[in-house]
């Protein structure tokens, strides 16, 4: 079942948080995760949530998100994110796909 990786962003510091942003791709790839939105457009349709910034990032489990989030390879980068960046972050479970429906 696939996890998805959800990131509120607001960028403090530009020049870090760049440095984050070149860097992460490669771990993200390393433990199967692609991203579906990266700090595209944000419209308010209800409510009065309106972040700077969001994420989406799948990947094909959750133990597989959580094992990348824990990885060696991310750590480093999750201090120059909180660095760079106020984020808040969630992880959740897909669905399951199913042939007809």
């Amino acid at each position: 079942m696939p996890a998805y990786v959800i990131g509120e962003i607001e960028v403090t510091d530009p020049a870090t948080f760049d440095d984050y942003r070149k860097r992460v791709p490669s771990t993200i790839a390393q433990y199967g995760g692609k991203y579906l939105a990266r700090g595209g457009k944000v419209e308010e349709l209800e409510g009065d949530w309106s972040p700077k910034r969001m994420v989406v990032v799948e990947f094909p489990t959750m133990a597989q998100a959580l094992k990348w989030y824990r990885s060696p390879e991310y750590a480093p980068l999750i201090k120059l994110r909180q660095k760079g960046a106020n984020c808040r972050i969630i992880l959740v479970q897909g669905l399951q796909d199913r042939v007809g429906g």
